[in-house]
């Protein structure tokens, strides 16, 4: 599970956009240390072969609503690994035809127990940021004439280094290469095979990880260390 994610506004999420050569931003990016499930958050995409930034509600799923659109019941902030090439699934179009990459800082972690949280982690690229693997959607209420785009990260399963963090998944974190990110963003690229290696389990980048009491006052209750990248 991806809980929460960092984008705050500094020198290196900058710079992470800039790395991705975006052609039109179509809204201001958002910044901010707490971006909660059904916020909207900045991602880049490619829509008719122009890579744009676009805000997006962090939850895939939308219904109709009086106004527009609102989420759905069906949990969708997250789409699993398993979940892509199942058809009729929440994520087995967008994963064809609407990739998206969500530049962020870092992101967060609750870990459960019979339902109950028992601890708080957030963490962060120690050099850099990160780029996370996500899928969108975009949406049309013919009734009310208003549009939307959707997003979600996709999760793997757990990472060893990462398991007394969260046990049962981690967030798609794409590699910082060039090469893979295009093809990645790439909306001709509809049989999603060659991404096949992504879907497992990996840390690309170094990470720095620390405790913290609750992510609303996000105070430090234990010391930070460092989660080193797989080779």
């Amino acid at each position: 599970m991806c809980g929460r994610l960092n984008v705050i506004d500094d020198s290196d999420v900058i710079e992470l956009c800039e790395g991705l050569q975006i052609s039109l931003f179509a809204n201001q990016p958002i910044f901010s240390r707490f971006i909660r499930a059904t916020q909207p958050v900045s991602i880049v995409r490619e829509k008719q072969g122009v890579r744009r930034m676009d805000t997006a509600s962090w939850w895939l799923l939308l219904d109709k609503s009086d106004t527009g659109f609102k989420p759905s019941k069906y949990t969708s902030f997250n789409t699993r690994y398993d979940k892509l090439n199942v058809k009729n699934s929440a994520g087995y179009q967008p994963f064809r035809h609407s990739r998206c990459v969500i530049p962020v800082k870092g992101f967060g972690e609750t870990e459960y127990v019979n339902g109950k949280p028992i601890h708080y982690h957030d963490m962060v690229a120690k050099q850099g940021g990160l780029f996370m693997g996500g899928l969108c959607r975009e949406w049309f209420n013919s009734e009310t004439g208003e549009s939307a785009l959707s997003c979600s990260v996709i999760t793997l399963p757990p990472h060893p280094k990462l398991k007394d963090i969260h046990s049962k998944s981690m967030p798609l974190i794409l590699p910082p290469q060039p090469e893979l990110l295009n093809s990645w963003l790439d909306e001709s690229i509809t049989n999603p095979v060659m991404f096949d290696e992504l879907l497992e389990p990996r840390l690309p980048v170094n990470l720095i990880a620390w405790q913290i009491d609750k992510p609303s006052t996000h105070k430090l209750i234990a010391p930070k260390f460092e989660i080193s990248a797989d080779i």
